[in-house]
């Protein structure tokens, strides 16, 4: 059974990592500050929202959803393992 903690634990480690990158390569919302410069409505920052932006996003959903798929499996697992239902 350590074996699948441990499996578990690094594919838990990896995604968390690949959450991290995903959310640091995504622009923030800093829509005043294009006013400033006069860049706020440009054919680039529109159609560059469409795009890299819903990419990063959409992954991050997914990169989320599996973070918390693996950690309810290892807290149940774990939680088995205690109760003794599943060997040790």
């Amino acid at each position: 059974m350590n074996a699948l903690f441990i499996v578990l634990g690094s594919i838990l480690a990896v995604v968390s990592i690949a959450i991290i990158v995903v959310i640091i390569l995504q622009e923030g919302n800093q829509q005043g500050l294009g006013v400033v410069t006069g860049a706020a409505d440009s054919y680039f920052s529109k159609n560059k929202a469409r795009s890299i932006d819903a990419f990063l996003s959409r992954w991050t959903k997914v990169f989320a959803a599996i973070f918390v798929a693996f950690v309810i499996a290892l807290n149940v697992l774990s939680f088995l393992q205690d109760k003794g239902v599943i060997g040790k």
